[in-house]
């Protein structure tokens, strides 16, 4: 038997089979549970294709995390899949061009409320929409790129990661009574479809070659994405409120 052994796992941000949300479901299901994936727009046709790859083909649902109606109509949609829902992973990030790559000081407000609604707000707008379907408790899961300094060209992106740490705590505390735990992934930085958004990523790979303890690459998701499924799993029992990190040791190093 598996660590997620007949569990229900909701999973956002499936785009490629390089990311880490496709590892996150593709364990899953190795370990034994029933994944939903979720895709929305023009991105809808990657999910659907994608999921091809993995071990069974998951059922697919559209949602756009900042539109309304989907969120409302998610706990409907889940339940024509799944009786419940007892995991839920966030891996869902956006910031507009303008937002990123050393513009920090100019970046209007529209670009930057942009970033933090759908990086940050969208990890309470997910949970909230998938309450209903929670049976007894649930673990979610939201992936997460360090914000306790300011990486280069990273700008808002980083401001809105910081808005992701935060929000993770304080729905850790008002969701605690109903056993429900919210924890992030820190991971390193991994050559992504995300990450190929963000001008200079070359120099966040540079600084984990010459810092990280452990040997980091790039090209291998699948560390974060186990941490992420044992965070899903009853293995955490007592474990909110917290950020994993899953970069070699960098985080640690200091300056």
């Amino acid at each position: 038997m598996g660590i997620l052994q007949g569990k229900n796992i909701l999973v956002t941000g499936v785009l490629t089979d390089g990311s880490i949300a496709f590892h996150i479901a593709k364990i899953a299901q190795e370990e034994g549970a029933n994944v939903v994936l979720t895709g929305f727009g023009r991105a809808l046709s990657l999910t659907t294709r994608i999921a091809g790859r993995l071990p069974q083909l998951p059922p697919i649902i559209e949602l756009d995390v900042t539109n309304q109606e989907h969120l409302d109509g998610l706990a409907e949609q889940v339940r024509k899949h799944v009786p419940h829902l007892d995991g839920v992973v966030h891996s869902i990030g956006f910031a507009p061009e303008a937002a990123l790559g050393g513009n920090f000081l100019n970046t209007g407000w529209e670009d930057v409320a942009t970033a933090v609604h759908v990086s940050a707000y969208s990890l309470k707008s997910l949970t909230m929409a998938c309450r209903p379907t929670f049976k007894d408790g649930a673990s979610v899961v939201g992936l997460d790129f360090d914000a306790q300094v300011a990486w280069p060209k990273y700008d808002w992106m980083g401001v809105a990661k910081a808005a992701l740490e935060s929000t993770s705590r304080y729905l850790a505390r008002d969701l605690g009574a109903e056993n429900v735990r919210i924890n992030l992934v820190a991971a390193g930085p991994i050559r992504t479809m995300a990450a190929k958004s963000i001008p200079g990523f070359d120099e966040f790979e540079k600084v984990w070659n010459e810092r990280s303890p452990l040997e980091w690459d790039v090209t291998d998701p699948v560390p974060a994405a186990k941490a992420a499924v044992a965070l899903l799993s009853d293995w955490f029992p007592k474990t909110t409120a917290e950020i994993i990190h899953v970069d070699g040791g960098l985080h640690g190093m200091g300056a």
